[in-house]
């Protein structure tokens, strides 16, 4: 199974350090924030992974992970010339997956303190569909939220709700097949002009074929100066 990490972004939450580097570069405990989140997939078991970044953001990570070999790792790279959502950032990889095969896609902010072999592994018995990974948070109102029909499958997600039905986040975690590249040429850009993987979700969701896993472990979208300090404490002693 490959994976697409997503690194590109303003990172406005993280000005003005981002003013100068892309947010996932910037150190948590002993090393850039990406390479938590390479050592995430590689303990699942992921060997081959695109890394889809900004023009003047590049040349950081191929200086730091190269083409991975160190890491025993495949590591290629593609450019969003302008930044007009993940959804559209995820389109870059389409050369990278092959026909019918399923990948995961990390956003590079996002960071798993627990295995992900059980969910891969569920995924790639999954007949069809895409698979997310939901965490119970304090508040979701930060996060997207799914919906419950009264049977559990997820009906739609919110994407920052103020009354969230749930005390459930979704994660930067996504899982899907190819034909998730023809869903992305079916949603609109939203108010703000990206294509937003909470509706390309929800395509999965109005079908009934977004399945879900809730993970127990700690998680953390490091986009913020409190989570970056967080994450980095958690990581400090971290050892590769």
């Amino acid at each position: 199974m490959k994976a697409v990490i997503l690194a590109g972004g303003t990172g406005s939450r993280l000005m003005p350090l981002t003013s100068y580097i892309n947010k996932h570069m910037l150190p948590v405990g002993k090393h850039p924030m990406i390479h938590h989140g390479i050592q995430s997939l590689q303990k699942a078991g992921i060997q081959d992974i695109l890394i889809i970044t900004n023009r003047q953001s590049a040349g950081m990570f191929i200086q730091y992970f190269g083409s991975g070999h160190q890491m025993k790792m495949s590591l290629a790279y593609r450019i969003q010339e302008e930044a007009a959502g993940i959804a559209d950032a995820l389109q870059l990889a389409r050369p990278f997956i092959n026909d019918g095969e399923k990948f995961l896609v990390l956003l590079g902010d996002n960071l798993f303190d627990e295995d992900l072999t059980p969910y891969v592994e569920d995924f790639q018995k999954q007949a069809e569909g895409a698979m997310v990974l939901l965490k119970q948070v304090d508040d979701p109102r930060r996060y997207g939220v799914p919906v419950f029909s009264p049977s559990g499958t997820i009906l739609h997600i919110e994407e920052k709700p103020a009354e969230p039905e749930s005390d459930l986040s979704v994660t930067g975690l996504y899982m899907y097949s190819t034909d998730v590249f023809q869903h992305i040429e079916n949603i609109s850009p939203s108010s703000r002009g990206e294509l937003e993987i909470t509706d390309l979700n929800n395509l999965y969701a109005a079908a009934g074929l977004l399945t879900y896993r809730e993970i127990s472990g700690w998680w953390i979208d490091a986009g913020t100066f409190e989570s970056l300090r967080e994450a980095s404490a958690r990581y400090w002693d971290k050892e590769y």
